[in-house]
């Protein structure tokens, strides 16, 4: 038994070990709200991009024939090469052509001393007519005989000229400059026979064209949000087009909208685009099938968010923000654009939202969260400062 004195104590410090085990408890079971790296959002000028899949064609594109009828003799140039407009590339047997502008020349002179012949008759009768001494009918005779002459001369030069052209067409040269094609028929074989036989072809492919087509409906909606203000297109000569590389990386060729076609396809409901690149190496060929970026313009407000701090759900997108008063909101975005490392919203948010990047499976809508600039691991692996991911 204790002293009665003692037994106040003994109930105090009981009294006071019940509190502080009560206060213990309620402290583990009240943790501290976890930290979250933010970001704080600022809207920007982001341009409109949209990845497509073109493919490249040249710009000019001549068939090099046999306008004349005759053997083939020897090919003159190295398949797969540049040529030069008026290049010789093939060579059709000239003898034959050759014999026909001789037999033309031929006649040219025949006809030419039938006029000759003609003139001095003509002239003769005219004299004597004069002096009444030849018919009237016999001088118109002569006459006659003498313009009928003239007419068969021109013909005959006429005849010539053609015989000359077609001796010219044995040597076949490059319609244009550009780069040659395979040959199509060997030597030896009779070319130009009622038809003009194809050789090869010449393409002209620096600069080339790479041909895309972009559905209607997205064509619609740009112009609707160019209308309000929300985007700003570009002029269709200052529309930057580029070409993409492996991964989506860019390849360092760029070019600009050349053409949009006036009607849409109906069997795919998309326009016809087309682009001019340039292609001083010849490393582009036509018919090659590659992945374009076109920039349309800009979107005058959006906001890059990272990829860390999306989610999804079947409602859609959304990112996690750090409140005024420390706690944490669910906000729905409008994400449909990949740039890089960050989505590109384009709603949902607004101008200083601490959007959170890191630990958004540490918090949940309601619940406070302790907010602290988001770092993002450098290069070496060590913590650095990154670069806003939201802006």
């Amino acid at each position: 038994m204790l002293p009665i004195p003692v037994r106040p104590l003994v109930l105090a410090a009981a009294i006071a070990l019940a509190a502080g085990c009560g206060k213990s408890q309620q402290q583990q079971q009240t943790p501290p709200p976890p930290e979250v790296g933010v970001v704080t959002a600022k809207a920007e000028s982001v341009p409109l991009t949209q990845d497509l899949v073109g493919r490249l064609s040249a710009t000019r594109s001549a068939d090099v024939r046999a306008r004349v009828a005759g053997v083939l003799l020897k090919r003159v140039y190295t398949e797969g090469s540049d040529v030069k407009e008026g290049q010789p590339m093939f060579e059709i047997d000239p003898a034959p052509l050759r014999a026909a502008l001789n037999v033309q020349l031929a006649n040219l002179a025949a006809a030419q001393a039938t006029y000759a012949n003609n003139h001095v008759a003509a002239e003769r009768a005219r004299s004597v007519g004069a002096k009444g001494l030849l018919s009237k009918s016999d001088v118109d005779n002569a006459i006659a005989a003498e313009r009928t002459s003239a007419a068969a001369v021109q013909q005959a030069q006429a005849n010539v000229a053609t015989a000359k052209i077609n001796l010219g067409y044995a040597n076949v040269t490059a319609p244009i400059s550009g780069r040659s094609g395979q040959q199509q028929v060997t030597e030896g074989a009779l070319v130009g026979e009622g038809s003009a036989t194809l050789l090869t072809t010449v393409e002209q492919i620096d600069p080339i064209y790479v041909n895309f087509s972009q559905a209607v409906g997205q064509i619609d909606a740009l112009r609707q949000a160019a209308a309000k203000g929300s985007v700003q297109l570009a002029d269709q000569d200052k529309a930057k087009v580029e070409l993409l590389g492996a991964g989506g990386t860019s390849s360092g060729i760029a070019g600009v909208l050349s053409f949009s076609d006036t009607a849409v396809d109906p069997a795919t409901g998309a326009v016809t685009l087309r682009a001019t690149l340039p292609n001083a190496e010849h490393r582009l060929l036509p018919g090659q099938y590659v992945n374009v970026r076109l920039t349309m313009g800009d979107l005058a407000h959006a906001w890059r968010v990272a990829q860390a701090a999306v989610q999804r759900d079947s409602q859609g997108p959304y990112v996690m923000v750090v409140g005024g008063d420390g706690k944490v909101v669910q906000k729905r975005i409008t994400a449909d654009t990949l740039k890089g490392s960050d989505w590109i919203v384009t709603d949902g948010l607004a101008d200083g939202d601490q959007i959170v990047v890191s630990g958004v499976l540490k918090v949940k809508p309601g619940a406070p969260a302790k907010a602290t600039p988001y770092q993002a691991p450098a290069a070496g692996g060590a913590p650095a400062q990154a670069a806003a991911a939201a802006h």
